[in-house]
């Protein structure tokens, strides 16, 4: 495991500020919009956008930056990433990610240990976190190919517009869903709600991959 402790470390310090900026946005900017939801959701989006951009371009070539198991799970099975290895990375992402919510709770004077009580359920949830996960995965795939230089920006631009495109808000990433769960505040989930979310997360995961080798691999073949 010694070859993994610097890609390991950059994956939950990354998890760590990414879930941090998503809920401690969160409950600031419900703070200050004064009931808002729309400016809420402005000041969320652009905080996580801004995050993104910044974790990529400084721990990608350290780790590839995923900070997400459905990242993690397509670089798998793309043969990128071993086996164990990817078990450790989905392992430091859920207790990075989830001590990032605790110290955004921490931050803002609010109780460390919570549950969620905000519903996100149904086919038009599911339908947003399927279509959310699809495109982050695409949009990886077909930058690193393509221009990999333009990942950061190109995953960062992404999520900031899915934000706000997805009815569900765009988790698309099964630990992030975990950890919001343990959070009351505006980026909340009901720990009830997970679990759909995950499939569906995954499941958009795996489409993506399939159309990503007839689209890319098939540029790849055709040059």
């Amino acid at each position: 495991m010694g070859e993994l402790r610097r890609p390991l470390t950059a994956e939950a310090l990354g998890s760590f500020f990414l879930f941090a900026t998503v809920v401690g946005s969160g409950i600031m900017a419900e703070r200050l919009s004064g009931g808002n939801v729309a400016v809420a959701l402005i000041g969320n989006t652009l905080a996580t956008g801004a995050m993104l951009y910044v974790l990529i371009t400084i721990l990608g070539p350290i780790s590839g930056a995923h900070f997400n198991p459905a990242v993690t799970l397509i670089m798998w099975l793309r043969k990128e990433l071993k086996a164990h290895a990817a078990q450790a990375y989905v392992a430091v992402q859920v207790v990075g990610g989830i001590l990032g919510v605790w110290a955004a709770h921490l931050m803002f004077d609010e109780a460390v240990l919570q549950l969620s009580t905000k519903e996100r359920t149904g086919l038009g949830q599911w339908t947003g976190e399927f279509v959310a996960t699809f495109g982050l995965i695409l949009t990886i795939l077909g930058t690193v190919r393509f221009r990999p230089q333009a990942v950061p920006v190109s995953v960062a631009l992404y999520i900031t517009a899915a934000y706000w495109f997805t009815s569900s808000t765009s988790f698309a990433n099964p630990a992030i869903t975990i950890a919001r769960s343990l959070s009351n505040s505006f980026a909340g989930i009901a720990p009830a709600d997970v679990a759909p979310f995950i499939a569906a997360q995954i499941l958009g995961a795996m489409a993506a991959l399939m159309v990503a080798k007839q689209m890319i691999e098939s540029s790849d073949l055709e040059q």
